[in-house]
């Protein structure tokens, strides 16, 4: 079976793109992936507008905004891409709402700081007739890109079970303490994304969570653990685990995350290489099928960051020029707002809870 990877990308990419932030999700990712896809970042504010002249000039941006709100001034602007805490996003969406100048925008996740707030900012947009996409990643991550090629070629059968398994130690950004976010909406978020890519919409779902001894600031979601369960019988789980032991401490880290699904016909088994050093390693895969003696394992060139995110920038610029839905749209990200919602209920009441509670 073929895995090259190869993410669509739009016929037109010269859509003019401004940025708002200038951190290293930009720097090091956003721009670097749009560079390396031929799209066209014409702007950029930040906060800090110094910060923001040293990226335009890394990435040779023409641009530089003192403020946010001058570059959602700028009619000649078409898309607007979103890199500022969560906190503040929502802020930014609705002032561009408000101008109505936009096509389309690429948000952050979280969409919201709740699932309220996101519910929202996606009215918000449909109001004003622009098209909202959700930056989900690992989406097109290439072994999570892969197994959903596996998957919809029929190559496992039924699915069975799958796992994440997150032995990774993150670098949390100071808003996280204002926020006393650790996990599940920074991380978790990913995973479950991920499990909806692949699986669909689960009925329910049990989390569990206790803090991180790491971690110092007040939080309750340091490692996270939570079941998916469907209504045909398919189950999906994951652990995240920030502490990973004290490898901070002293002690030999074992640092990972691994996925694995296991069908009625095959078995597939992915490693990220995002969490490793340097960020830029390449995440594998191996699958094989009942019959087969032996793994298959496709390699690729590209990595999880920085090449995913000319993935979902790209599924935003098609939606644009064929006037259809992103994939990773405003309402579909709803979806996996409520599912974490609905962890955070299960936490609070210790039981597990139906994804439609959350959208009553």
């Amino acid at each position: 079976m073929n895995l090259t990877y190869t993410l669509n990308q739009p016929r037109r990419r010269d859509f003019r793109i401004g940025v708002v932030g200038s951190g290293f999700i930009v720097n090091d990712c956003h721009l670097v992936a749009y560079r390396k896809a031929g799209f066209n970042p014409v702007a950029i504010a930040s906060r800090t507008k110094s910060r923001a002249d040293a990226v335009a000039a890394t990435h040779q941006i023409p641009k530089v905004y003192s403020t946010p709100e001058a570059l959602l001034d700028d009619p000649q602007i078409e898309v607007l891409d979103i890199a500022v805490p969560p906190d503040a996003q929502a802020g930014v969406i609705l002032a561009a709402c408000e101008r109505g100048t936009l096509k389309g925008i690429l948000a952050q996740k979280p969409l919201g700081i709740d699932y309220a707030q996101a519910v929202s900012i996606v009215e918000a947009c449909e109001k004003a007739g622009i098209v909202l996409a959700v930056n989900q990643n690992m989406r097109f991550d290439p072994s999570v890109w892969a197994a959903k090629k596996l998957l919809e070629s029929g190559a496992l059968g039924d699915p069975v079970l799958a796992t994440i398994d997150m032995r990774a130690i993150p670098h949390w950004m100071p808003w996280q303490a204002q926020l006393g976010w650790v996990t599940l909406r920074i991380m978790s978020i990913h995973h479950l994304d991920t499990f909806r890519y692949w699986f669909g919409n689960p009925e329910r779902i049990f989390c569990s969570v206790r803090t991180d001894p790491r971690t110092q600031f007040q939080h309750q979601d340091g490692i996270c653990a939570y079941i998916l369960e469907y209504a045909n019988g398919f189950r999906a789980m994951s652990i995240d685990d920030t502490w990973t032991g004290p490898a901070k401490e002293g002690c030999p880290s074992d640092i990972r995350i691994q996925w694995r699904i296991e069908g009625t016909e095959g078995l597939a088994m992915g490693d990220l290489g995002w969490c490793k050093n340097p960020y830029t390693s390449l995440s594998t895969l191996k699958w094989s099928k009942n019959g087969e003696s032996i793994f298959h394992e496709p390699r690729w060139t590209e990595s999880w960051f920085p090449d995913a995110f000319a993935g979902t920038m790209g599924d935003l610029l098609i939606a644009l020029e064929s006037g259809t839905e992103p994939t990773l749209g405003g309402a579909d990200n709803l979806e996996t707002m409520a599912l974490v919602e609905a962890a955070y209920k299960s936490v609070a009441e210790k039981r597990s809870v139906l994804i439609s509670e959350i959208k009553a």
